[in-house]
């Protein structure tokens, strides 16, 4: 399907229908966080390392036990692998095959009304969503996986105009334990230390601004049980702009990496030329994952016997 114009409203991608309610009660209660946007607005402009806020309670109960209910399981012909020296990790990024309930919970954050709530909370006007939810969409880690201290790319790889401004993860982890990991670290902008760490919480939202020096990441590789996850939803906000700056995603090393930031570094030149290929030529992480399936299936029939 041909990308949606530069600065039109992105429209949902095919296939995908707004799903039926999963309950008389709102998904997500607007009016509450509308009527605390004077509160949460200075909260979130005010917030250290960069603008952030950590939202509680974000989706009805009965929506949120039927979305952590539908979460997909990790069947590897569907979720795209990120499995590098900088992150282990999967995403799912087509939602015509995702349940009812989590359809319903992308189209009300990616809704006019929603997005103009984040829009007012961030203090970014005209904030649009990702339909193509391009390294966003389903995210989970399982035991031993991480996602080494970065700032995010700047400018959507497939719009040339659309600038990132805001992220949303909402957590989808019940009866999560402090000893499976998995925090969410923000650091200082000169990445010298940890600011802020965010634990993984079922029904917990964390909103901030993504520019140049939003370093974050878990880079801890997970402790939890084998039959466990770190599960979430991950949604990007964009504005259009004519000139705005293009910056692949920015990995960093910790104080204390030692020889572990030659390896952080070489493989962020690495992700740095992919950027650039998916941007000269249209290819998508779909497209790519995809192939690497193909490739791998054809290797495992050629070791048979």
């Amino acid at each position: 399907m041909e990308p949606a114009p530069e600065g039109a409203p992105p429209s949902a991608p095919a296939g995908l229908q707004r799903a039926a309610p999963v309950s008389d009660r709102p998904l997500v209660d607007l009016d509450r966080l509308e009527a605390q946007l004077d509160e949460l607005a200075p909260r979130y402009r005010d917030a250290r390392p960069y603008p952030h806020i950590v939202l509680e309670d974000f989706l009805a109960p009965e929506t949120l036990a039927r979305a952590i209910e539908e979460f997909p399981s990790l069947d590897p012909e569907r979720w795209n692998h990120y499995v590098h020296a900088n992150e282990r990790k999967f995403s799912h990024t087509d939602p015509a095959t995702w349940g009812p309930t989590l359809q319903a919970v992308l189209a009300e954050c990616n809704s006019p009304r929603f997005v103009n709530f984040v829009s007012r909370l961030t203090g970014v006007p005209e904030l649009i969503p990702d339909p193509s939810l391009e390294g966003g969409g389903l995210h989970q880690s399982t035991a031993g996986g991480f996602l080494n201290i970065h700032a995010d790319y700047t400018v959507h790889p497939h719009h040339a105009h659309w600038r990132r401004r805001a992220n949303l993860l909402l957590y989808l982890n019940e009866d999560w334990r402090p000893e499976f990991g998995g925090d969410l670290e923000l650091w200082s902008t000169d990445m010298k230390q940890c600011v802020e760490k965010i634990a993984p919480t079922a029904n917990r939202v964390v909103i901030f601004t993504t520019d140049v020096d939003s370093f974050h990441g878990h880079p801890e590789p997970m402790r939890c049980p084998p039959d466990r996850a770190r599960r979430s939803l991950a949604l990007y906000y964009f504005t259009v702009e004519d000139h705005p700056l293009v910056r692949s995603t920015e990995y960093r090393a910790r104080p204390g990496d030692g020889l572990h930031s030659v390896l952080i570094y070489a493989d962020k030149q690495l992700l740095r030329a992919y950027d650039r290929a998916k941007r000269h030529f249209g290819i998508s992480d779909q497209a790519v994952n995809a192939l690497l399936r193909r490739l791998e299936r054809l290797r495992r029939r050629r070791r048979q016997p």
